[in-house]
């Protein structure tokens, strides 16, 4: 890592004309490129019925997640290539060639046939766009963050890269009032049928803006002045990882720094809008603008904690963030159920639904080949249409040999052992299972449990009390996400910095984050309950914050540019 300068050195004078441009040039195109990446997964119901056809709607949207998570899968690889570009060639032209990649993929996705049109090739294409678009990204924030960090005066780095730091919120934010503005246009008939294509056929609008604004910018600075005098590195992966003392930079950087920033972010922007809409059941549009004003609120705070990170350090404000995340998850998502759906929280505090079963009788219930699976004991029946359902339950184990029953209060039920998957050829598992459905159902309603949220009234203090819990959510966000790029850009020399950075930035936030909401999903499908899936990134984010406090230097007084003389 580079040296420390004394703390008296920081630079403090106005932004430059040419320090402006680079921001604004940097952040705009990386928005552009967020908008495109976040429109499957605000769409990820829409793309589960038109290219997951053949599953169920609960493998269908599981599937759609899995699909979704594969973007973030290879996002590491992305990193390493196009990092090792970055680092040999520049910065300004590689991450032109990742958002050209993006932008060109994500007009794709409107184009494509789906399912029922071309059949399984339809996921295949699709996934295979999802790939191109997560090696897209891999290279696109390590080299925009870089770029603004080699731009940035002394004691400002957190400040000026914090601007990077709202492009994703804000393509997300973006993302949604694209879909929401074409929804109210098309009406929801025409829209579930084919307006779903036109947020992603307008991302060509945003390439070509994106590709002229980064046409006019300049090589950085420091990498500039690196080529001029020879230093530029010839093995740059070599370097970052083939050599322990950077090496070892790195998978601190990733452990206690960027997989807790990630499951912290997407938890916060992501699975709290899953979780209304899919667990909660309140209307899609009224879950999208009600992230969507947490956003917008929230937003600003990025900057703050940026500029404060100049102060009083990057290390703090990050593990304050991991440790508040991780103390508070289970209570604001059960204040947001409460808040969201007030009659479906009476329901589980007065009629718990509890499935009593052999253990050895219940399959895993997050499968996305669930239609291939043939359920057949009473466990499994249950289950499955309690998630179908969206209906959180608990478990209790009986006895091997007990047959499976459901209570819902003081209500028992007992499930039939028939056959799922080819019910088609068994008109008396037809019967057995619609029969079931029929009693459960009722009596679900009779203990009080919502098909649905009741419609949220803008106006009332219900709708802005739901907003203050998400905007809550985003302020995590922005403690851990505002002052992560100037972190990363400080621990690692110039020569090597666009590769070092990107690897562990992208494993935290592609893989750590990135699969939080298919790995929440499966773990609350698999056990019934909720809230489980929230384990996920309170045991990632308190990991974070024990090796944080513990093994990560400080690093808003480094030079970063005494490791390149």
């Amino acid at each position: 890592m580079a040296t420390a300068v004394p703390v008296g050195a920081v630079v403090d004078k106005p932004m430059t004309r040419e320090e402006r441009k680079v921001i604004f040039a940097s952040s705009l195109g990386t928005v552009f490129e967020w908008y495109d990446f976040y429109l499957y997964g605000s769409l990820a119901a829409f793309i589960g019925k038109q290219f997951f056809a053949a599953l169920d709607p609960t493998a269908a949207f599981i599937a759609s997640l899995m699909a979704f998570a594969a973007g973030f899968l290879v996002r590491p690889f992305g990193a390493i290539f196009f990092g090792r570009l970055g680092d040999i060639v520049g910065r300004k032209y590689t991450f032109l060639v990742t958002i050209l990649i993006m932008g060109l993929s994500t007009f794709v996705v409107g184009l494509l046939p789906g399912y029922a049109a071309i059949g399984i090739a339809a996921p295949i294409i699709l996934v295979a766009l999802r790939l191109l678009q997560g090696l897209a990204l891999g290279g696109e924030y390590g080299g925009a963050a870089t770029y603004v960090a080699e731009h940035a005066p002394h004691g400002k780095r957190g400040a000026y890269t914090s601007w990077i730091q709202t492009t994703a919120t804000l393509g997300l934010f973006l993302s949604l009032i694209v879909i929401i503005a074409i929804k109210a246009m098309l009406g929801d008939a025409a829209f579930n049928e084919w307006g779903w294509r036109v947020p992603f056929l307008m991302s060509i609008f945003l390439l070509a803006i994106s590709v002229w604004i980064r046409l006019s910018l300049n090589e950085s600075p420091a990498f500039k002045r690196m080529k001029e005098e020879g230093k530029t590195s010839k093995a740059p992966l070599a370097e970052s990882f083939g050599q322990w003392k950077n090496a070892k930079i790195v998978l601190l950087a990733l452990l206690g720094l960027t997989a807790g920033q990630g499951v912290v972010w997407y938890t916060g922007q992501f699975y709290a809008l899953f979780f209304l809409t899919a667990q909660l059941k309140v209307e899609p549009t009224t879950a999208q603008l009600m992230i969507g004003a947490s956003l917008l609120l929230g937003t600003p705070f990025f900057i703050i904690f940026g500029t404060m990170s100049d102060k009083i350090g990057r290390k703090p404000i990050i593990m304050a963030g991991c440790l508040l995340a991780a103390l508070t998850f289970f209570p604001l998502f059960g204040a947001l159920t409460k808040a969201a759906n007030p009659e479906l929280a009476a329901a589980q505090e007065k009629n718990k639904v509890v499935v009593h079963a052999d253990p050895a009788q219940c399959s895993f219930q997050g499968s996305p080949i669930a239609r291939e699976i043939d359920f057949k004991t009473p466990c499994d029946i249950a289950k499955r249409f309690l998630a179908q359902s969206s209906v959180s339950y608990d478990n209790v184990d009986v006895p091997a040999g007990t047959l499976a029953t459901v209570t819902i209060g003081d209500k028992k039920i007992s499930p039939p052992a028939a056959t799922v998957a080819n019910q088609k050829f068994d008109a008396d598992s037809v019967a057995k299972i619609a029969a079931f459905k029929k009693e459960i159902g009722a009596e679900l309603a009779a203990a009080g449990y919502p098909a649905k949220a009741k419609p949220i009234d803008f106006m009332g203090g219900q709708w802005w009390t739901v907003v203050a819990i998400l905007w809550v959510l985003v302020i995590y966000v922005t403690m851990v996400y505002g002052p992560i790029a100037a972190a990363l850009v400080e621990l690692f020399p110039t020569r090597i910095r666009y590769t070092s950075m990107s690897l562990p930035y992208h494993i935290g936030n592609g893989w750590f984050g990135g699969l939080l909401p298919t790995t929440a999903f499966a773990i609350v499908a698999s056990t019934g309950n909720m809230y489980n899936g929230l384990w996920y990134p309170i045991i990632i984010a308190s990991m974070t914050f024990i090796i944080g406090t513990l093994f990560v230097k400080e690093t808003k007084d480094v030079d970063i540019y005494a490791g390149d003389r």
